[in-house]
């Protein structure tokens, strides 16, 4: 996974998911866009920060099971906490 992060003038966070189509087929593809929509709404220390956040699925990431993947987004997400709340 890669994240990009900006501050938007909005008082919300907006949150984009962009996967290739050499990564699996669609219905892979939408599990990855799922889990990482799953994983951003269920971090309530983030609600409403004014972030834009883009994540990009990298080949591979398809092959992770639900759990490691989201100790990966996880661990990501404690380093923009960590970068933009600190």
């Amino acid at each position: 996974f890669v994240i990009y992060v900006s501050k938007n003038q909005l008082d919300i966070n907006r949150l984009g998911v962009s996967v290739s189509k050499k990564i699996g087929n669609s219905v892979v593809r939408h599990r990855m866009k799922r889990l990482v929509k799953e994983t951003f709404r269920l971090r309530k220390d983030m609600s409403d920060s004014g972030l834009d956040i883009v994540v990009i699925i990298r080949k591979g990431a398809e092959e992770l099971d639900n759990k490691a993947a989201v100790e990966a987004l996880q661990s990501l997400m404690r380093i923009l906490i960590h970068k933009y709340f600190s």
